[in-house]
């Protein structure tokens, strides 16, 4: 018995790792796998199939066809390639793919990820670890192992895929602004070990080089610190409205108020002016990469 790339093992019993399961609370992603079930169903049963007669030509279990038919399992893209060719689909299943790609990530992911690509203006102040949106795929994966409980591996890649994905933003044309301030301390906490570090310190030189973001360092030292309740996000959109969310503001629920948002924008304002300005950060920044 085998284990393949979607965290089946291949053989008699089916078995499958968790991670890919609906969401019941995911109205509109289940609704979507469930459709993308009931075709493959469709077409087997036209085929003259059993499941487990499909399940043994693809090299899955039987259980796990019955799971994805069922809407109960989201299919990975090599599974509707396997399907759509052990079917004679002729690209029909295949093309479905497309329909599951979003909701493969976390609803709440998939709903953040819209509003950013919806952004004219983002900006944000991270105070626990490097701000998502700049995470490289180790460091991001590092964090994700540090969860307790512990994430089954097969989670653990979701969120690192989901969160990658999000970072599309930076391909956007027009181009958003973007705006990241970050704790010192972020910068010099190996999460990951020094390797993972290196490559994350790396990349947000990278990034920060690109004209339509700034990346900012609120150093240790500071004595005023508008930023000490917690994190602060904060999205603007081309029709003047906005949403923002602060851990140390309103119950840090995502808050939409024009009254509100003003405070989260005043906040921000001021933990942008403690800060570095940009050309001090990414010397800052060079700095302790080359310490590290």
């Amino acid at each position: 018995m085998s284990v393949v790339g979607d965290g089946t093992e291949r053989g008699d019993v089916g078995a499958d790792e968790p991670g890919w399961e609906v969401d019941p609370d995911d109205e509109s992603g289940a609704a979507v796998v469930a459709t993308v079930g009931r075709q493959i169903k469709a077409w087997r049963e036209a085929a003259g199939m059993r499941a487990g007669e499909l399940g043994a030509l693809m090299g899955y279990g039987e259980d796990l066809i019955y799971k994805v038919e069922g809407g109960h399992r989201i299919p990975r893209p090599e599974f509707m390639d396997g399907a759509d060719v052990a079917l004679g689909a002729e690209g029909k299943l295949a093309a479905m793919k497309a329909d599951i790609a979003e909701v493969r990530y976390p609803k709440k992911i998939r709903e953040l990820a819209k509003l950013e690509a919806a952004a004219v203006e983002l900006l944000t102040y991270s105070n626990s670890s490097i701000e998502g949106l700049l995470q490289t795929p180790e460091y991001a994966r590092a964090l994700f192992a540090m969860r307790q409980p512990a994430y089954p591996q097969e989670e653990i890649e979701r969120a690192v895929a989901a969160r990658m994905a999000r970072q599309a933003i930076f391909e956007r044309s027009p181009a958003p602004t973007l705006g990241f301030v970050l704790e010192e301390l972020v910068l010099r906490r190996p999460l990951g070990g020094k390797m993972v570090l290196r490559g994350q310190l790396e990349h947000l030189l990278v990034v920060g080089g690109l004209r339509n973001v700034t990346v900012q360092v609120m150093p240790m030292d500071r004595e005023e610190h508008a930023g000490i309740d917690g994190g602060i996000q904060l999205l603007k959109f081309k029709d003047g409205t906005a949403v923002g969310r602060s851990d140390g503001a309103f119950g840090g629920r995502p808050v939409s108020d024009p009254q509100q948002i003003r405070i989260l924008e005043c906040r921000t304002s001021m933990v942008r002016a403690q800060a570095l300005n940009p050309w001090e950060s990414r010397a800052f920044i060079e700095q302790v990469l080359g310490e590290t």
